[in-house]
């Protein structure tokens, strides 16, 4: 009597499943499910490449919460079945599909990005849960479109970006602050990313000067000097979080601050400096509006910034740009500056000195007005 091959025999059986009751189908099912939960790799090898079929159709002929079930159970195998797998992972029901889609390991990065293309929306979540994602999936994903999946992904440190990706993001985030500040946060994205982002982030529109032809300015008179506004404490408890944030990645440097003071972010600048020279963000008010630019420079140097951007925070902190003259003594200034002494003077000397008297004077001012 010859033996039958397992073809023969898988054949047979599945002929014979199709007459099965569900009830009965589902039960074959987790039957199979555990035999390959609990087998020896190599032997589970040879098992799962006989049995795909087999649960393939068994899968078409059980109710969907069996396969949810399924699912839990596969997602946690590094041997699978591989056409069953693929079946759950694209199924249209996320309760069967997401399970796989976030936890197994033995869907491939060109699985993830098809179905990261054209699935729904708990699919694409839950793809973007994943403990890696490689940068096609990344890819596939952004490609969407969808504010939540780019937030979901800057977010997840297991998230390998491509230069496409990084390029798709930053033409987003010319649109969305949210994206901006994420990727700017996220502690592996390039310096140069960085930079391209606070350049694309939308800017304040300046006030319109008159042009000199249509409205002269008085014969003789030097342009009114414009104290900057002072930001309010809510102000600033909206922009430390992220100062703070910034300067422990490391990337509360000289491109950042100079962003903040092109685009008179007047909050975040006055933080920004605080954090970087350690000097209390009363120091930094009043250096920033006294007209003498001696304490600025030196709340700048004591920051560890450059010539190039504190040059910038001068230029843009009363809406006049410095003389000639001014700008030589400045940069005078800030070349004798030693770091040490700079510090010292912001925190405890006579900058901090003089800060106190000004807001002493400044309040004693307030309160004689109101009797």
């Amino acid at each position: 009597m010859m033996a039958n091959s397992p073809v023969d025999i898988l054949g047979e059986l599945e002929d014979a499943v199709a007459a099965f009751p569900q009830e009965r189908c589902a039960r074959i099912l987790a039957g199979i499910v555990q035999l390959l939960a609990n087998g020896d790799d190599q032997p589970q090898d040879l098992l799962v490449r006989m049995v795909d079929g087999l649960l393939l159709r068994l899968s078409g002929r059980v109710a969907s919460s069996t396969l949810v079930q399924m699912s839990h159970a596969l997602a946690e195998l590094a041997v699978v079945p591989r056409e069953t797998l693929l079946r759950l992972a694209s199924h249209e029901d996320p309760d069967v599909a997401c399970p796989v889609l976030q936890n197994s390991q033995a869907l491939s990065p060109s699985d993830l990005a098809t179905i990261a293309a054209s699935g729904g929306e708990r699919q694409q979540r839950a793809i973007c849960a994943r403990d890696k994602i490689e940068p096609t999936v990344a890819e596939a994903l952004i490609g969407r479109g969808d504010r939540a999946l780019c937030l979901a992904l800057i977010e997840n440190p297991g998230t390998s970006f491509s230069f496409g990706a990084y390029a798709s993001l930053i033409m987003l985030a010319e649109r969305d602050d949210e994206i901006t500040k994420a990727l700017a946060l996220r502690p592996d994205t390039p310096d140069l990313v960085v930079q391209k982002l606070l350049a694309a982030s939308p800017r304040k529109t300046p006030p319109a000067n008159p042009k000199p032809s249509v409205a002269p300015p008085a014969s003789g008179a030097a342009p009114a000097r414009q104290e900057p506004r002072r930001p309010c404490p809510a102000d600033y408890d909206s922009s430390r979080p992220e100062i703070v944030a910034l300067s422990r990645i490391g990337k509360l440097n000289d491109s950042t601050v100079n962003r903040f003071a092109i685009r008179g972010e007047t909050a975040n600048l006055f933080v920004a400096l605080s954090v970087l020279s350690g000097a209390p963000i009363e120091i930094v008010e009043h250096v920033m509006t006294d007209d003498d630019c001696e304490g600025l420079v030196m709340a700048c140097r004591a920051s560890r910034l450059n010539w190039t951007t504190t040059l910038a925070i001068l230029n843009n902190r009363s809406g006049t740009r410095l003389s000639f003259a001014d700008r030589e003594r400045a940069q005078q200034i800030f070349e004798s500056l030693l770091l040490s002494t700079s510090q010292w003077s912001v925190r405890w000397g006579e900058i901090a000195a003089s800060a106190g008297a000004s807001d002493q004077e400044h309040r004693s001012a307030r309160m004689g007005a109101k009797r």
